[in-house]
């Protein structure tokens, strides 16, 4: 039988338990921490425009959080934050922040890290850079090629063609920043935070050694567990 098959699988999910190990949560806190300190980066204020943590810690989310809690806990601190977000400005500016076209960003967040759980933690630091990168820039352009084509505000910018759609994603609406001043900062913030994400984690790593055998012997064991017990010599007469 050929062990092989399935082992990128095994190995793959022996790093993400040996990142998300009871040792490894106790000693460095993730990932609760984590989305504390993104919440707290959701303070009004304290970003620029559309800097923001959610596009590389989402991506990291997905590469190193292990099972269901991938995709419950970044979300459920998304909505959370929203809520006090929506209440906070309609409190001091009368906004009404709760909008149907917030569902979009949503199924972009869920995109965001299942693009992650394309990658492993092994991954190098470079590639993984590139991958928050890379989903910064996707959420960029569909998010606004949603607003162009959904229009919930009736910006008369967007028109239903081709220069609606450039405006949409270089120029924006009169009156507010430039949408290109905004996608540079999405590029940024996903690059940096997904950096400074995927480096503390790579660094977690290097300082838990015991950990690494500890799994490759789990990962080991499941692939004997699924060979078939080896039938037994016969008796030679």
């Amino acid at each position: 039988m050929n062990r092989d098959r399935g082992a990128p699988a095994s190995r793959l999910s022996a790093d993400r338990r040996r990142l998300s190990s009871p040792t490894m949560r106790a000693k460095h806190g993730l990932p609760v921490v984590l989305m504390i300190v993104f919440a707290l980066t959701r303070v009004p204020g304290l970003l620029p425009v559309n800097f923001s943590a959610v596009y590389g810690l989402l991506f990291c989310a997905g590469v190193y959080f292990a099972g269901r809690m991938a995709w419950w806990l970044p979300l459920a601190t998304m909505a959370t934050t929203d809520v006090g977000l929506g209440i906070y400005y309609y409190v001091t500016a009368g906004i009404a922040g709760f909008q149907p076209y917030l569902l979009v960003n949503y199924a972009m967040y869920a995109v965001l890290i299942a693009l992650g759980r394309c990658f492993r933690p092994r991954t190098s630091w470079v590639v993984l850079l590139g991958g928050g990168v890379f989903g910064a820039v996707l959420f960029y352009l569909l998010t606004n090629t949603a607003a162009w084509f959904l229009n919930p505000f009736g910006n008369p910018e967007y028109t239903k063609d081709l220069a609606g759609w450039i405006i949409a994603l270089t120029k924006g609406t009169a009156g507010y920043p430039q949408t290109w001043e905004f996608f540079r900062n999405t590029l940024l913030s996903g690059g940096l935070f997904t950096g400074l994400f995927a480096g503390a984690m790579k660094l977690s790593a290097a300082l838990e050694p015991k950990e690494a055998p500890a799994a490759e012997a789990e990962s080991d064991d499941d692939e004997e567990a699924e060979a078939p017990a080896a039938e037994p010599e016969q008796a030679k007469g």
